[in-house]
């Protein structure tokens, strides 16, 4: 396999630049952002071609913008797997709810079965399909529009919305709906669910608006008290309109039980 340093000497050379061409413009950019981090020298560029030598974040992206790379496609030269940052999040669990920064990039590319593409509009059992899958699964979710959407994760401790969101539940949040709606719901399915940032955390859950003051309700089988805001101590995130989950272990049931009925799992 080619290693990277070769790849950047090879795009170089095809650009006809040379290694004072290259440190001139690296200064350049150093000087436009005000930091020598994004210079690089000569010995430095010979370095990180032909010894292996590991450019560092300010370097790379020097590099990057001399030579028209993609930043991300460029760590991928280096062994840096960008394409699972988002999965690979999912391994570290946290207790409390919280966002994920994460955004998707392009088009989801689904993966082809035996028989054709896989059909959404039937119950299907993915399988197989999961491996080369996985590290799009949270772009799944968005589907053809991600730039209005955010994630969150329930923390392994947050009860406040279940049955309907689980602990450890992926929320997919849309942006463009961050105005609590009045009501026209019939049940509790329809009611929408918000994700909410307020001083100490976050919240999921459904909201009210009284004055100046914002409510969020947690399900009644969660035995989890409401919330009430500020309005200037809280910032409604948007309203959930995915999520995916998985049905709680007998573990996390034993957990549940012992924990208070009136304490709050966000406290």
């Amino acid at each position: 396999m080619e290693r990277a340093g070769s790849k950047l000497k090879r795009v170089r050379e095809k650009l006809g630049l040379t290694y004072r061409d290259v440190e001139k413009a690296s200064q350049q950019i150093a000087e436009y952002r005000a930091s020598d981090e994004y210079a690089i020298a000569l010995s430095r560029l010979a370095d990180i071609e032909n010894k292996g030598t590991v450019p560092t974040i300010f370097r790379l992206y020097s590099l990057c913008a001399i030579y028209r790379l993609d930043f991300d496609e460029t760590l991928r030269w280096y062994g840096v797997p960008v394409d699972f940052l988002a999965s690979e999040s999912l391994r570290i669990t946290h207790q409390s709810t919280h966002p994920l920064h994460f955004n998707s990039k392009g088009p989801l590319l689904l993966p082809d079965s035996e028989e054709g593409q896989i059909d959404f509009t039937r119950t299907t059992f993915l399988g197989q399909f999961l491996r080369q899958w996985g590290k799009n699964g949270l772009a799944y979710l968005n589907g053809s529009d991600a730039r209005q959407y955010r994630y969150g994760i329930m923390g392994l401790n947050d009860w406040s919305m279940h049955p309907i969101l689980h602990p450890g539940s992926i929320v997919l949040v849309d942006e463009s709906r961050r105005r609590i709606s009045p009501g026209g719901w019939t049940s509790e399915l329809d009611r929408p669910i918000y994700f909410v940032e307020h001083r100490s955390g976050y919240r999921c859950g459904w909201c009210s608006l009284h004055g100046q003051t914002l409510l969020v309700h947690s399900h009644p089988s969660s035995q989890v008290p409401p919330e009430l805001f500020a309005l200037t101590d809280v910032d409604v995130l948007g309203q959930i309109t995915g999520v995916a989950m998985r049905f709680e272990s007998k573990s996390q049931r034993r957990a549940r039980s012992a924990t208070s009925s009136t304490a709050s799992p966000n406290r």
